[in-house]
């Protein structure tokens, strides 16, 4: 069954709580929390003094996405939130394997990125180091955008590749995901589901994220 990782970009930050109460009784698996600086991405979302109050409340697992520069400087901040992933960019760390191994010595999952301009093939000498790899199927920066349609051949070149390398990673994508795609991931080789406006837009969210993990 695909997991569900509801992107708290497109919560309801006047009512915070509410979110983050529905959140817990909901199916999801995880808390997407996309950390942005204004300089690796053209926006800036929340910082910790806000993810400290999420961290409090959730009792979801919290997968951190740091859309920012050197990463490596917030470790201790982002274990300080009881994170189960903290996710980095490969375009924002020249020495990706270091930073990889900071993070599993501090104890949590090392989870990568990729833009969807960048090729998969940046991966090969890490992809057994990390725990899941994150697709964008957007450009990041907002929230809302179209879903790129090749995200689903490199998906399944991803698949490939962590089957070929022995590798324990999951695919993780990111970006106009919906029920009207969510099967299609899923069948492309996609374990965790990250979608916002879909789920904080809908009727009734508790059910949609319900509807995802069955498709």
């Amino acid at each position: 069954m695909v997991q569900i990782s509801p992107s708290l970009l497109s919560a309801n930050f006047a009512d915070l709580r509410s979110d983050l109460e529905w959140l817990n009784r909901s199916e999801c698996d995880y808390l997407h929390l996309d950390i942005m600086d204004g300089v690796f991405v053209p926006n800036i979302s929340f910082g910790f003094p806000v993810l400290k109050y999420v961290a409090q409340m959730a009792q979801k697992p919290l997968d951190v996405h740091l859309m920012i520069v050197q990463p490596e400087k917030f470790i201790n901040e982002v274990i300080a939130l009881g994170a189960y992933y903290m996710n980095v960019h490969v375009e924002a760390c020249p020495h990706l394997h270091r930073v990889i191994g900071q993070i599993r010595e501090a104890g949590m999952h090392p989870a990568v990125t990729l833009n969807p301009a960048t090729p998969i093939s940046v991966l090969e000498d890490i992809i057994c180091d990390v725990d899941l790899v994150l697709l964008m199927s957007v450009n990041p920066g907002f929230g809302g955008q179209k879903f790129i349609e090749h995200t689903y051949d490199k998906i399944r070149n991803l698949k490939a590749m962590i089957e070929r390398s022995g590798s324990h990673a999951l695919i993780e994508v990111d970006g106009g995901v919906s029920l009207k795609n969510a099967a299609a991931l899923r069948e492309a080789g996609v374990d965790v589901l990250v979608a916002g406006s879909a789920i904080f837009g809908a009727e009734d969210p508790v059910e949609t994220i319900h509807q995802m993990k069955k498709l």
